[in-house]
């Protein structure tokens, strides 16, 4: 049987596998599954249609699935899907979708959400990122595995940051950043390549090498988008790290920070 302090609130109708500890004054609605090993602190609020995977940590004074902050929102049937291994922090907001958009929001594996942050609806959110005290997404906002966003960023809706991207505390992002790339500032500008980043997740130092090359083509040579994007094509045959930068460059976005 799960392990519910006598103070909290679960709903009969949720769906709690054996191993669940849920803290003290801590609700649970009756649309939510929570998968083994994961622990809820006191004073969490899990509601609306939440899914849950397995040995998720989510500490005190959370508020998982709530509606969306959404004018448009009229009570349809809505979703948060929150994948396995995520550490969420005190008074992280992670909100469901819309049925303007994919209808769902969701939150991969492995991710570190610190305090403060907040996830608006129908976001896409990968694999071990990394998100600073009181990090913000707006709404319908994609960010891909290995990205770190510094505290206080700030990312504008339908904005995309890409695979091992790092944002610098305080940046607002209005445009979409590609991956591995460094970002800072207010509009956020592009400032080199997340090189330490890469030779931490096990990057060859060919690959850092291409990596830094592919920045160049793309911001340092006065080439337009599309001649760069040209050329980044033809780079990637002899370096397949340049793939993800060549797909995230060929799908429509809100432009790249530039």
């Amino acid at each position: 049987m799960p392990r519910v302090h006598p103070t909290a609130l679960v709903d009969a109708a949720a769906s709690l596998a054996a191993d669940v500890e849920i803290g003290a004054f801590s609700i649970v609605g009756p649309e939510v599954t929570i998968g083994a090993g994961t622990v809820v602190g006191s004073h969490a609020i899990i509601t609306g249609r939440t899914t849950i995977g397995m040995r998720n940590r989510i500490f005190q004074f959370t508020s998982v699935g709530e509606i969306p902050q959404d004018r448009k929102y009229g009570g349809e049937a809505t979703a948060l899907r929150i994948g396995d291994d995520n550490v969420i922090r005190e008074f992280v907001t992670i909100h469901a979708g819309t049925a303007q958009d994919r209808g769902v929001t969701t939150v991969g594996n492995a991710n570190w959400l610190l305090a403060y942050v907040h996830i608006a609806h129908d976001c896409m959110v990968g694999s071990h990122t990394t998100f600073s005290n009181n990090a913000q997404l707006a709404g319908h906002v994609t960010i891909e595995d290995w990205v770190t966003l510094g505290g206080f960023t700030g990312v504008h809706q339908f904005c995309r940051v890409g695979t091992h991207a790092m944002i610098a505390a305080g940046a607002i992002v209005l445009q979409d950043v590609p991956p591995y790339v460094t970002a800072s500032g207010y509009p956020a500008k592009p400032h080199g390549t997340n090189n330490e980043g890469l030779r931490r997740r096990g990057f060859a130092p060919a690959e850092v090498t291409a990596v830094r090359r592919a920045y160049k083509t793309l911001y340092r040579e006065g080439r337009s988008l599309e001649t760069a994007k040209t050329a980044l094509a033809e780079a990637a045959r002899s370096a397949p790290v340049l793939v993800r930068l060549v797909d995230f460059l060929g799908t429509e976005g809100r432009g790249i920070i530039r």
